[in-house]
């Protein structure tokens, strides 16, 4: 008998403010660095790199990171990384730095293993800058190859260790607030449905999802407040431990297919497609009383909405979802991004045929159709 089901949480998780002063206990004697080019002006860089001379440890830097990290930049990282023989690999800075740094470290174990060299994994250690991905705890890297993105998903790229350190966000846009928030509600809402999920990892994207509905808009309005940033920090990380185990879902699926066409940020796509997506999930058109309806009306009972069908708890919940986006300025639809519907329906296809064979589509609460994508990305448009 093969026992399938487990809870699996491999990096260690440091939080709340100054936490970034860990890098001075760290043990090794070269560091990688990964970061982003706003890590390095806002000078949190020149502290990572200061924090591990402390320890001991010399660095060698990347900055070369870019938004939706393609194989151009992971080849450019990969080269440096192998150069440096580092023992230690950081990345600071959004979620393409940490994707960039996992996409080098998965590459150079497969080319390692290709080449008949065994690759020992550095001490991986991930700080986050914006409060979205939970990339600092997931085995989830996001790669664009070709103009698409690929999702890439192993244990091995898991980071050793998070830093949540609360003043490395503070710096961060009020779009870039709204667009990784966003991103961390629909992370817990496709880890609270999918058909991997458990008592484990619901009772994460449970709490991840009461702390934004609590918090993100008064960070919208007020970056500077410790408290929002700490609680939307933490659900971001909790909800990152709940889908690292349950996988995500059809949201997530087509938001790479869209984001990847029309250069949308990943935050703002899934955003658009969420409400449609829960009513094919939820089957509001039919009895409304399946699993995906039963968990979104949970959902409903622990923001204290009615709830007493599983289709009244659904409709409250997706009301409520749709409100808190409506208060942080989030569009209607894809058309008031100005994308055109001749480009929209000439891409309809591409777009649907790539969501199919995402990583992210087999642990959705209802196996969809190349047709129901159709409907849904037109439902958005």
């Amino acid at each position: 008998m093969i026992i399938e089901d487990k809870f699996i949480l491999k990096s260690k998780v440091y939080f709340n403010t100054q936490s970034l002063q860990l890098l001075k206990q760290i043990t090794g004697s070269r560091a990688f660095i990964v970061a982003d080019s706003i890590m390095e002006t806002l000078g949190y860089l020149e502290k990572t790199v200061d924090y591990l001379s402390e320890a001991g440890i010399s660095s060698e830097v990347f900055s070369g990171v870019r938004p939706d990290p393609d194989v151009k930049v992971i080849a450019e990282g990969l080269k440096l990384y192998k150069e440096s023989a580092a023992d230690v690999l950081v990345a600071i800075g959004g979620g393409s730095a940490i994707d960039t740094a996992k996409g080098i470290l998965y590459f150079a174990w497969k080319f390692g293993s290709i080449e008949g060299v065994e690759i020992k994994k550095p001490l991986f250690i991930a700080i986050p800058s914006t409060s979205g991905t939970g990339s600092e705890v997931t085995d989830f890297s996001v790669i664009t190859c070709e103009g698409e993105k690929v999702c890439i998903v192993d244990e091995f790229i898991a980071p050793d260790i998070a830093i949540l350190d609360s003043t490395c966000i503070q710096h961060v846009p009020q779009r870039v607030v709204v667009d990784t928030g966003i991103d961390v509600l629909v992370h817990a809402i496709e880890a609270y449905v999918s058909t991997k999920a458990t008592d484990f990892t619901d009772a994460l994207a449970e709490k991840a999802i009461k702390l934004i509905f609590e918090n993100l808009e008064t960070l919208y309005i007020d970056i500077n407040n410790d408290d929002a940033k700490d609680h939307v920090q933490n659900a971001s990380c909790m909800a990152g431990m709940a889908f690292t185990n349950t996988g995500l879902g059809i949201n997530h699926s087509l938001a790479h297919a869209f984001g990847g066409a029309f250069h949308i940020s990943h935050g703002r796509s899934n955003a658009l497609l969420l409400k449609a997506v829960m009513e094919f999930n939820a089957d509001l058109a039919g009895s409304a009383n399946g699993y995906a309806a039963q968990k979104y009306a949970k959902l409903a009972t622990i923001l204290q909405l009615p709830a007493r069908t599983s289709r009244e708890g659904t409709v409250n919940f997706m009301l409520a979802v749709e409100k808190l986006k409506k208060s942080l300025g989030i569009e209607d639809n894809m058309r008031t991004l100005g994308i055109e519907e001749r480009e929209f329906e000439n891409l309809l296809e591409q777009m649907a045929e790539t969501a199919m064979l995402d990583r992210c589509t087999p642990t959705n609460p209802k196996q969809p159709s190349k047709e129901d994508l159709i409907q849904i990305y037109r439902k958005c448009y």
